[in-house]
């Protein structure tokens, strides 16, 4: 291993969750009069924490979303995990090899908490991190794209941020592990590689990653 710590984005990377919660954004945004597509809400609000949903929406229609947005969209998108939610294929199998050959790692993700625990616990990823190993958002002041998470996760970890390196699906991640002044790699899963073009490098596959890392 060429690092210390993999910092592993969460969604889309080790839960699939983007396909259901994007869905069910755009679906809540276009009931409440912001027409929104599936495909409107992966390009503005994957990998980004909830408030930059309130910023777009108030920027571009000047408008406020209710004060019960967020928990009204994190119930909708919670009972949607509980039935449909599954790990990123090939997520327990590399989590697997990383314990075995003694690689750190841990979790930055736009989301919140409470959101991180009940995907993991729906997945079965739980039992593959430590509560010290998760990092959110709400832990520090500004999320994705700016670098405070990255640099909070090394920090708490122990680990210089140039002997970090990060896995990200999305394109506000990699502008925020690049500003980390930490090597990236994305994830094209479901993200082309030309969105996510400040990368080191790219891979589509979880099976993949090892060797690029090595």
């Amino acid at each position: 291993m060429r690092y210390d710590l993999i910092i592993f984005d969460n969604d889309g990377v080790l839960v699939d969750s983007e396909p259901i919660s994007n869905t069910i954004l755009a679906g809540y945004l276009s009931e409440l009069g912001h027409p929104t597509t599936y495909e409107d809400s992966l390009r503005d609000f994957m990998g980004s924490a909830v408030h930059r949903i309130h910023d777009l929406v108030l920027a571009r229609s000047g408008q406020r979303l209710p004060e019960d947005f967020d928990k009204t969209l994190h119930a909708r998108i919670f009972a949607a995990f509980e039935q449909e939610l599954k790990p990123v294929a090939g997520a327990e199998d590399l989590l697997g090899r990383l314990v075995a050959d003694g690689v750190s790692y841990c979790l930055a993700s736009s989301g919140s908490h409470e959101r991180i625990r009940v995907g993991h616990l729906v997945t079965g990823l739980d039992e593959w991190f430590e509560d010290s190993w998760i990092f959110s958002s709400q832990d520090v002041g500004r999320g994705k794209p700016a670098p405070d998470l990255f640099l909070h996760a090394a920090a708490e970890m122990g680990v210089p941020p140039e002997r970090c390196v990060v896995v990200e699906d999305s394109p506000l991640g990699v502008e925020a592990a690049r500003a980390a002044g930490m090597d990236v790699y994305g994830f094209t899963a479901m993200t082309p590689a030309d969105r996510l073009s400040g990368a080191n490098g790219w891979f589509s596959d979880l099976s993949e990653l090892p060797e690029l890392l090595a």
